[in-house]
């Protein structure tokens, strides 16, 4: 690789990751806002909340990373033509697959990494999300029993309170009232209690305690006074939750050779197709996001030639490219034909990137689209104009 080659895939390579870092960080952010309850009312930590929504990560730079490496090559050719520089290579015999080498470079690697996300990252990183959630929100115990509050659980039959929760997890002063035996209500009063987790389950140990039991068919209590007593809590614990995984958390191979007997599978049969047929299509996005870039910037213009709205033409045909994939995916679930659309779309565009840097055809806006901003830049031209 020679020096022309290095200083072009080290700019590009650089903006895409600036890019993706940027766009990632702030979907991602918007993404978190909406599991924010983990943390104010499941009583988990901000560390536990980052980490927890971090998990997204890997499905937003799926989403993301072809989008910026679009951007990335175009701002790459405008800095290099701005400079001269493409004037100067394609002055000096440099063909314009020469020129894109470096940038298909740069596709390949980011295609690489798509492929690894898509087939085994992001699946893996969505799986821990939901059993995380899962066991965080399922955990009654842990997180939600907070002191000095009556906590319901089961629509009201079974309510805790605690009076603290003491550094060494201890619980001091409990409460705990069950009506789900329509034949028997239960109180248990505490001085204190432990959780207590074993092979059989999770428990609430009570220590120095009472037991108020009232049948139905007796009008006075029974009331046991205890050293030592195990209320059993395994329901609301969360342990040996076993999630079942949708079509975007499972491996690649999942898809190709899923289990005929897995009851999600026989009831979701075209969702398994149309994932797997997006696995398969997603590295190809960056080759054809770079290719459509240097399609219609990488030729050599002057200064007067317009290309911030081939920039933009750029950006719009990719994102053309990328929504028709997404509908594609969404219709071959119940309709496989759609799939053709897909595969005609990614064809199509590979074919005609490949002839116009052949050629090395200069792509100009349409003639009617510079009359009508040439036309409003006259119009609002006097009114920017300084009085």
């Amino acid at each position: 690789m020679s020096s022309i080659d290095r200083y072009i895939v080290r700019t590009c390579f650089g903006a895409f990751l600036l890019i993706v870092i940027s766009l990632t960080a702030i979907i991602w952010i918007t993404h978190a806002l909406r599991d924010i309850d983990i943390v104010t009312s499941q009583g988990q930590t901000v560390l536990t909340f980052i980490g927890l929504t971090g998990l997204l990560i890997p499905a937003l730079v799926l989403v993301i990373a072809p989008l910026a490496l679009m951007i990335a090559t175009a701002y790459t050719l405008n800095k290099l033509n701005t400079d001269s520089e493409i004037i100067v290579m394609n002055a000096s015999g440099m063909s314009p697959w020469r020129i894109f080498l470096p940038f298909l470079t740069v596709g390949f690697i980011v295609a690489i990494l798509v492929a690894a996300i898509s087939s085994y990252i992001a699946p893996k990183c969505l799986r821990e999300l939901r059993t995380l959630i899962s066991k965080v929100r399922a955990d009654v115990v842990a997180n939600i029993i907070q002191p000095g509050r009556f906590t319901p659980l089961q629509g009201g039959l079974l309510t805790f309170h605690i009076r603290d929760r003491r550094p060494n997890g201890e619980l001091g002063g409990i409460f705990i009232d069950d009506r789900r035996d329509a034949n028997e209500r239960a109180t248990f009063l505490a001085e204190r209690g432990q959780i207590v987790e074993s092979e059989t389950g999770t428990f609430l140990v009570l220590e120095h305690g009472s037991a108020h039991r009232m049948s139905t068919k007796e009008r006075d209590p029974t009331i046991v006074l205890f050293d030592r007593y195990a209320f059993d809590l395994t329901q609301f614990s969360g342990a040996g939750y076993a999630p079942t995984f949708n079509v975007t958390e499972r491996y690649l191979w999942d898809l190709i050779w899923p289990d005929p007997d897995d009851p999600y599978f026989k009831a979701n049969g075209g969702r398994f197709r149309a994932e797997l047929n997006d696995r398969m299509v997603a590295p190809l996005y960056p080759l054809v996001f770079a290719l459509i870039a240097f399609a219609v910037l990488g030729a050599p213009r002057t200064s007067r030639q317009s290309r911030g709205i081939s920039m933009l033409m750029a950006l719009v045909l990719a994102t053309a490219v990328r929504l028709i994939g997404f509908a594609t995916i969404v219709f071959a679930s119940r309709t496989p034909e759609a799939l053709v659309l897909l595969y005609i779309t990614l064809g199509a565009t590979l074919i005609g990137g490949v002839v116009l840097i052949s050629r090395a055809t200069i792509i100009e806006p349409p003639a009617f689209l510079l009359n009508v901003l040439g036309a409003l830049q006259e119009r609002f031209a006097p009114r920017a104009a300084p009085a």
